[in-house]
């Protein structure tokens, strides 16, 4: 499944949105020390994250397949029910 957009967040989070319209956050910070996403530490370079063909890249060339982003991030709905009055 495919990202459709994204939106870098200042606190290395990414909001996804997939083709079947579901919204999802991607913590990148576990990944942040590690081989080439140790770039992404500089916040310019971080928040440059954009939709390439149906995936995440960043300007530096760096990008991670769409069923990664699927299976690594968190659903956007809340879990906490609305009270109606």
């Amino acid at each position: 499944m495919g990202i459709t957009a994204v939106m870098p967040m200042d606190n290395y989070q990414l909001l996804l949105t997939f083709e079947n319209g579901e919204q999802r956050f991607l913590d990148m910070k576990p990944y942040l020390h590690r081989g080439v996403f140790k770039a992404l530490v500089n916040k310019e370079i971080f928040m440059t994250a954009h939709v390439s063909f149906d995936t995440v890249a960043w300007n530096n060339e760096v990008d991670l397949a769409p069923e990664i982003l699927y299976e690594k991030s968190v659903s956007n709905q809340s879990s906490t029910p609305f009270l109606v009055i």
